[in-house]
Order: structure tokens, then C-alpha cells, then sequence
């Protein structure tokens, strides 16, 4: 059986589970652990069954509790490399420094440069001759030194591993997928594309499990040729209603964060969306999910609405029901 249950939609996290054969991948960690486990528990889903996390992009309300659920359960987490690398930096507190501490940290520096010829000469000189420090550099050369870590995977379990404090970026498992070349985790095949959005790495997916084939298509600011060609003969698709346009624009947001969202690498709106369903998509799919809706700059029902308009001359008993993921509950899990 193939099971797809939103745990979480909108902006402040995101979250799916999508089971299928003896798999079960989390796509996206949106939430902080504890929250994720509270949800499951409401969808009837077991955390403790989870094989991986798979990440769409490094946006904090699709990463917030990605490192703690990761470590709690002990299992990998699926990136694009650079997805990965902003998610790192993105832990990484950064060190500021005033004009002052920069201007000291120079002189330190010329400093060091102006001492490195008689470090040299220091150096040669003991290269002639204390016999007790020539020993004690042997016997250094001889220890064995520790095994560095794989590269590319400096993130594999350790046997203590580090507390957040100590290294929030750790976590038990990493694995690398490109944007359009396909993978597998156990039961389930993923396609990944890439989607326009203003961050490093940004993908969709389709998602296969016994011959069940969903889209998975949140944060894009507008919807490419590849993006349709990917979103065709599915049983179910979950693509991004973002915002209303008129109450994005009439809005509490400030003007830069407008254009941001309005732009080709923003979200998509309402119309886009259903400009998308009335003239691109070819209605195959038994369920169609409108996610990642606003609750600053939409409304559920308007979101619907024009969803409905543009599946008008759609309409099937088999096809094409219409539902809203939402922010603060999961939505009823999908069975095929």
C-alpha cells in the first residue's frame, strides 16, 4: 500500500511522509522533532519506521528540525550537495568583528609574516642536532594517526557522536542526489527537478512506489517547460498556491519582501496556479493537493476557488479531487 500524508504545509514548515513497499522517506523537516512527532502521532504514522529525510531545498521552514529528528532516529538525510554546503552555513554562526578587531587581526598578521624567516632559521638549526628532540619526533612519526573521514561524507555516525552545541551540522548519514538524475531509497524511486526559487538548489519531485506516481512541487516562483514535462501522468499532485495577488500587494508585507515573492523565483499564486491546472496539466491525477498557501496573503477558500474554476471542465469520479494542505494540523493520509 502507498501512503502520502502532509504533515505540514506553509510557511512556517513543511512537511510530508510518503510510505510505499517496506519504505518510508520524510520528505522535507519543516518542524521543530518534537513537533513532527506530534503530528505523526495524530496521522497514525510511526517516527520510528522512518529509513530517510529527504531535503527540497535549505529554507528554514523546510529544514527547522532536520538535524535533531535526524539524530534522534538515526537515519540519513538526502541533499543536493550545494543544498547541503547552505544548510551548513546556515548553522554555522558567523563571527562579526569591528573595524577595530580587523585592523588587529592585519597587524597580526603582518607580525607572523615578518617572524616566519627566523622560524626558518630556528628551524634549520634544530635539524643539526639536539638528539633528545630528533627522538621525540621519531617516536611522534611513528603513532598512528586517526583515520580522517570519507570524503564527502564527513557527517557518518560516530560512535559519540557530537551534541548540537558541539557541531549542529551533524548528522548520522549524508547522501548526494542531482537534479535530474533519478535515485532510489529502498521501495521508492525519486526524480528530482529543478524548480525556480531564490535558494541554492531548489527541487521537485516525483515520487514512485508500486506503480504510484506523485509530484511534489512547492516553492516556485513561476512553473518552467521541465517542470510541466515532470508533472504529467500522475496519481497525485501536490503544487504550490501560495498567495492571493491582491492581498499580497494590499498586504503588511514590506515592499522588498512583495517582490520577492512575486518574482520568477518566488511562490506561485493563486492564478498561477490555475493557469497551470486549466491549460498545462493533463488531469490524470486521482488527487490534486494545493500547498505552501499563505495565511498572511490567502485564504483557503479563494485559493479552492480558483483551483475549481480551472478543473471545471475536468470534473471525473475518479480524478482530480481537490484538497488544501494546511499549517497547524496534517491532512487525512492519501491510500492507494
Amino acid at each position: 500500500m502507498v501512503r502520502f500524508t502532509v504533515l505540514a504545509s506553509g510557511s512556517k514548515g513543511n512537511s510530508t511522509i510518503v510510505s510505499g513497499g517496506r519504505t518510508r522517506i520524510l520528505v522535507d523537516a519543516g518542524l521543530s522533532c518534537r513537533e513532527l512527532f506530534r503530528r505523526m502521532k495524530l496521522a497514525e504514522e510511526d517516527p520510528g519506521t522512518l529509513d530517510a529525510i529527504v531535503i527540497t531545498h535549505e529554507h528554514q521552514d523546510h529544514v527547522n528540525g532536520l538535524a535533531v529528528t535526524a539524530r534522534r532516529l538515526g537515519i540519513p538525510v538526502y541533499f543536493t550537495e550545494a543544498t547541503h554546503r547552505a544548510w551548513m552555513r546556515w548553522l554555522t554562526p558567523r563571527r562579526q568583528m569591528t573595524y577595530k578587531q580587523w585592523l588587529e587581526l592585519c597587524r597580526k598578521q603582518a607580525a607572523e609574516r615578518e617572524a616566519e624567516p627566523e622560524a626558518a632559521s630556528l628551524e634549520a638549526a634544530s635539524e643539526q642536532g639536539d638528539p633528545e628532540e630528533v627522538e621525540v619526533e621519531s617516536v611522534a612519526e611513528l603513532s598512528p594517526a586517526p583515520d580522517p573521514a570519507p570524503a564527502g561524507l564527513s557527517n557518518l555516525a560516530l560512535t559519540n557522536p557530537p551534541t548540537m552545541k558541539e557541531d549542529p551540522t551533524w548528522l548520522p548519514a549524508v547522501e548526494y542526489f542531482r537534479a535530474g538524475e533519478p535515485f532510489s531509497i529502498g521501495d521508492i524511486a525519486l526524480s528530482p527537478f529543478t524548480i525556480p526559487h531564490d535558494a541554492a538548489d531548489p527541487v521537485g519531485f516525483v515520487l514512485c512506489a508500486e506503480g504510484i506516481r506523485m509530484g511534489f512541487a512547492t516553492d516556485l516562483g513561476y512553473i518552467p517547460p521541465n517542470v510541466k514535462e515532470q508533472l504529467r501522468a500522475l496519481d497525485l499532485l501536490l503544487l504550490e498556491s501560495n498567495h492571493d495577488l491582491e492581498m499580497l500587494r494590499d498586504g503588511p508585507y514590506p515592499w522588498s519582501v512583495k517582490q520577492r515573492v512575486l518574482s520568477r523565483v518566488g511562490h506561485l499564486s493563486n492564478d498561477a496556479t490555475a493557469e497551470f491546472l486549466s491549460t498545462a496539466y493533463d488531469g490524470q491525477a486521482a488527487y490534486v493537493i494545493l500547498a505552501h498557501l499563505s495565511e498572511n496573503n490567502n485564504l483557503p477558500e479563494l485559493a479552492k476557488v480558483a483551483a475549481e474554476r480551472a478543473l471545471l471542465g475536468r470534473a471525473s469520479l475518479l480524478a482530480n479531487r481537490l484538497l488544501l494542505a494546511e499549517q497547524h494540523q496534517p491532512l487525512s493520509a492519501i491510500r492507494f
